[in-house]
């Protein structure tokens, strides 16, 4: 009797010592997004092609661009195979038949891109700012709508928690009354750009402008976003020239002010700064918020100490343009405002009155 209680015994034991195994949730496995690159002459394109290389939710399925050159440096780098370079770029998107491309051409090419995706059904992601004029984003707009594509604008401001806290407080500071961004560095010739990238970002022609276009963007798209897509009632520019032997075709300083019904904001942009800046002071009439690069903020009440909240950056889907553009591709979460063809055709539309207005010396009324 004693020998069965005892093999009882050891026969249940283990069943009620036994702990429940705590086993991680399993992510989903996502289908990566089917993605080309357009162009190579864009000094974004590392991000690009790096995303493409470590990234499981993205696959790379064709690179475009007419110097073969460029695509065999960029391979060596990223582990590309030759077998995705295409220098025909209609042949590159009947072929591969992505589903988004990453337009990492000069300002003034995104139109070419656009005309050859758009039609296909191909969505857009292109790199700030969305054109080098109005008639071009008009354009691009009306093709977007004909085929009923998205065309998307990156900034890497999209993705910094702290320009999205100033968002989020904008209700309890009562109205903005001031806007101050401030965005640049010492240039692209002294932070190392490429040739590549220099011969179209130093070319008035090819971005528009110089660090009027180039970091003027930044200022106006965050401004548009905080006003909730008001346009303002003038755009009043003075630019400079202060290395001419570097940058002799276009500006290298620019000043920009948007005069808005109660509202101003000042968009300061230059090539010509000692070191990287990205950074944008909102004043309303009950505190302000400074935006800093990705998660530093800092919030005043008025006559108060700053205090900067703990910020962790953004969440999922919204941490980074690739998680952003395979989920807005596949209708997985909705278009950020920050890229949307809207208020980027707005952001056009002030950088070129506010080139109109250094050229003249006045004041453009939109």
């Amino acid at each position: 009797m004693r020998t069965l209680l005892a093999l009882l015994v050891l026969l249940i034991a283990p069943v009620a010592l036994a702990q429940p195994v705590d086993y991680p949730e399993a992510k989903p496995v996502l289908e990566p997004l089917r993605l080309v690159v357009i162009g190579l002459t864009h000094g974004h394109v590392h991000g690009a092609l790096a995303a493409a290389r470590d990234r499981d939710d993205i696959e790379l399925v064709g690179v475009w661009d007419p110097r073969r050159d460029l695509f065999e440096k960029f391979a060596a780098r990223y582990a590309i195979d030759e077998s995705l370079y295409f220098d025909d770029l209609d042949a590159m998107l009947d072929t591969t038949r992505p589903e988004a491309a990453s337009v990492m051409t000069s300002t003034a090419d995104h139109l070419l891109a656009v005309e050859a995706c758009a039609p296909r059904g191909v969505h857009a992601l292109v790199e700030k700012p969305l054109a080098v004029s109005v008639e071009h984003a008009d354009r691009i707009a009306a093709l977007a709508a004909e085929h009923g594509v998205m065309v998307l604008t990156n900034y890497e401001t999209s993705w910094y928690a702290s320009v999205h806290e100033a968002h989020a407080r904008r209700d309890g500071f009562g109205p903005i009354r001031r806007i101050v961004a401030r965005h640049g560095h010492k240039g692209p010739r002294e932070i190392g750009c490429s040739e590549e990238f220099l011969d179209w970002l130093t070319d008035p022609e090819a971005n528009g402008a110089g660090a009027l276009f180039d970091f003027g963007c930044y200022g106006a798209v965050l401004s548009t976003w905080l006003l909730d897509g008001q346009r303002p009632e003038s755009v009043t520019a003075v630019t400079a020239q202060n290395k001419p032997d570097v940058y002799p075709h276009v500006d290298d300083d620019a000043t920009i002010v948007l005069a808005y019904d109660g509202a101003v904001a000042v968009l300061q942009a230059s090539w010509c700064w000692t070191h990287d800046v990205k950074e944008i002071d909102v004043f309303g009439e009950g505190g302000s918020v400074h935006a800093g690069r990705w998660n530093d903020a800092v919030v005043r009440a008025p006559d108060a100490r700053p205090e900067s909240p703990a910020l962790r950056g953004r969440p999922e889907p919204y941490a980074n343009e690739w998680s952003y553009l395979r989920a807005v591709v596949r209708g997985e979460c909705a278009v950020d405002p920050l890229s949307s063809l809207e208020y980027n055709r707005l952001v056009v539309e002030i950088l070129e009155a506010a080139r109109d207005s250094a050229a003249t010396g006045r004041g453009v009324v939109l």
